[in-house]
C-alpha cells in the first residue's frame, strides 16, 4: 500500500511539474513579467492562476461533501486552526519578495533545475539555506526562555 502512494504521489508531482512547465510558471522573466503591473505586464499567468483556483474551487467542494473518501489514509486533514500570527506574515512577505526578486516560488524553481539554468540552481540552494536556517533559528527560539513574563 505505502509503495502505492508513493507512485501515485511521484505521478501527482510529475503532472504538476508539467502544468508548471506548460503554463511559463518555470520562466522567471514570465512570472517577474506579470508580477510588474506598472511596467511590461505580461498578463499572460492569469490562465494559470484562474485555472489553479478553479480546480482547487471545485475539488473542495466535492470533497467537502463527504462522499469522497481518501485512498491512502482515513479521512482528508485540513488545519485544526486557522489564524494569522507574525511568524506567518514575515514568511509571506519573504516568500513574496524572494518571488518577485527572483522569479522563482519553490515549485517552479524545484521543476526548472531540470534544465540546469544557473538563476534555478542558485535559487534553490539558497532555498535550502533558508530553509535550513529557519529550522536552527526555530529550535532556538523554542529552548530560550518566554520573555512574557518579565
Amino acid at each position: 500500500m505505502e509503495r502505492t502512494a508513493t507512485w501515485i504521489a511521484g505521478l501527482a508531482g510529475a503532472l504538476f511539474a508539467a502544468g508548471l512547465v506548460l503554463g511559463g510558471m518555470t520562466q522567471p522573466a514570465k512570472v517577474i513579467g506579470f508580477l510588474d503591473v506598472t511596467g511590461d505586464w505580461d498578463p499572460s499567468l492569469v490562465f494559470v492562476l484562474g485555472g489553479a483556483v478553479g480546480v482547487h474551487f471545485l475539488s473542495l467542494r466535492w470533497l467537502r461533501r463527504g462522499r469522497v473518501r481518501p485512498w491512502f489514509g482515513p479521512r482528508f486533514r485540513a488545519p485544526d486552526r486557522v489564524y494569522v500570527d507574525p511568524p506567518l506574515v514575515l514568511g509571506s512577505a519573504l516568500f513574496g519578495i524572494g518571488w518577485g526578486l527572483g522569479g522563482f516560488c519553490p515549485g517552479p524553481g524545484i521543476t526548472a533545475l531540470v534544465s540546469g539554468h544557473p538563476s534555478a540552481v542558485v535559487f534553490v540552494i539558497s532555498m535550502v539555506i533558508g530553509m535550513l536556517l529557519h529550522g536552527v533559528v526555530d529550535a532556538a527560539a523554542r529552548r530560550s526562555p518566554s520573555r512574557a513574563g518579565s
